[in-house]
């Protein structure tokens, strides 16, 4: 599986949305298209709760595979069962489809209490590699600032463990701002005699709104500094994009300086700041 770490350049990787209309579609197309230019070693596509959007993540996932991309699509456990992910699984090697990014999910309303067969990320990764063995790289979920449903810090810790320890080839953290909250994780997986790849997530900064909804939901911290800056230019998106293009370059570029093995962005179906970012720091072909 190609993968550019082989070269020791840092592995780029990049996540999309399933588009919902005609239009988001021809946008991704667009985006798609324009950040394949950076070479990137593989795309990730998100997954609907309980199958919401299933249906697009493979329609989106066949359209990035035919512009020539290695797409890992998302794959939650929650409100399904075995049968059905064998089903979502068999579809994928069929068509395929060798990179998996594995996660619980969240519970999708309306459903009650029926979560499903499995109820954790690290009984799906388990799943997987006794149904397929390796014929799956599968990517797991990390949260360097706790995921917003863990009871403590050890807590969150132990889960990524059990997720590692099930079979995770890697992981993809949860965007952050504050490097050393990724540094101190990482640090405290490897105490517990981890080894796997931890890309961290980055998201581009360029809709203040949208990224403190984001972020309030996700439990990513907006330092003080930085929310003051964008509060101040108000509706002004030039000046929030540049400052934002400037804040995650510099971020990005002291995560890959103090050993990060690459990076994944959270692109938003969007390729402008994505592009700007990369040829800041030489990322890309």
């Amino acid at each position: 599986m190609p993968n550019s770490a082989q070269s020791g350049a840092p592995v780029l990787s990049l996540e999309y949305f399933p588009p919902r209309d005609i239009a988001a579609q021809e946008r991704l197309v667009r985006s798609a298209k324009r950040l394949a230019a950076l070479n990137p070693a593989y795309v990730s596509v998100t997954f609907g709760a309980g199958g919401s959007t299933r249906a697009g993540t493979v329609d989106a996932v066949q359209m990035l595979r035919n512009l020539g991309a290695d797409v890992a699509p998302h794959l939650s456990c929650i409100g399904v069962t075995r049968a059905d992910l064998r089903l979502i699984l068999d579809d994928y090697q069929a068509r395929g489809i060798r990179r998996l990014v594995a996660l619980r999910g969240d519970m999708p309303s309306g459903m009650g209490g029926d979560t499903g067969d499995l109820h954790y990320a690290s009984e799906l990764v388990r799943f997987v590699r006794e149904q397929y063995g390796d014929a799956f790289h599968i990517e797991v979920a990390a949260y360097p600032e706790m995921h917003p449903q863990a009871e403590s810090a050890e807590q969150d810790l132990q889960h990524f463990v059990n997720k590692v320890r099930a079979g995770a080839n890697g992981a993809i953290t949860q965007y952050f701002f504050n490097p050393d909250a990724y540094f101190d994780f990482v640090d405290r997986v490897r105490a517990q005699g981890i080894d796997i790849p931890i890309t961290p997530g980055i998201m581009p900064v360029t809709n203040y709104v949208q990224l403190a909804r984001f972020s309030s939901m996700c439990g990513a911290e907006i330092p003080r500094w930085m929310r003051l800056r964008l509060q101040d230019f108000g509706d002004d998106k030039a000046s929030i994009r540049a400052f934002g293009i400037d804040v995650v370059t510099r971020l990005t570029a002291r995560l890959l300086e103090n050993g990060a093995p690459g990076v994944h962005f959270y692109t938003l179906n969007h390729a402008d700041a994505v592009v700007q970012i990369c040829d800041n720091l030489g990322l890309g072909a």
